[in-house]
């Protein structure tokens, strides 16, 4: 059964892990890479990835890419969301900080950060506004 808007939105927003998928070349499947995001209901749902990255290159000549999360339990659910950059912003202490604490034991965050910035070099930041979106409940396995 598909979703409701709340309610795929509400999936959204929640801690998966993404697959990211952009198309990189014209005679290649699409580039498909899992990858912390962010997303609040009816905002924009945004990643981080190093400047030069192979994601981040082909995000800038596509101009847009999908983002699919899924669960297995207590139903198997899945959204898919796909949409053009909206922008594309340097990177802060801010976000990393709230993308590590979305993912990450309270514990944790602190020396993430502080090895993200000291070990993983220059990110930025993607944004997408989702314009389409794929999405099923199809109940217990």
């Amino acid at each position: 059964m598909p979703l409701s808007m709340r309610e795929r939105e509400q999936f959204l927003a929640e801690p998966h892990i993404g697959a990211l998928s952009v198309v990189e070349r014209p005679d290649r499947a699409p580039l498909t890479v899992p990858i912390w995001y962010h997303y609040t209901p009816g905002g924009e749902l945004w990643v981080r990835t190093g400047p030069d990255s192979r994601k981040a290159r082909a995000i800038r000549s596509a101009g847009r890419f999908s983002l699919m999360v899924q669960r297995a339990e207590p139903t198997v659910r899945y959204v898919s969301v796909e949409g053009a950059v909206s922008r594309t912003e340097s990177d802060s202490l801010e976000r990393s900080w709230e993308m590590a604490a979305r993912y990450l034991p309270q514990d944790k965050v602190e020396g993430f950060v502080e090895y993200d910035h000291a070990q993983l070099g220059e990110h930025v930041v993607i944004f997408m506004q989702p314009e389409h979106w794929v999405s099923a409940d199809l109940g217990s396995v």
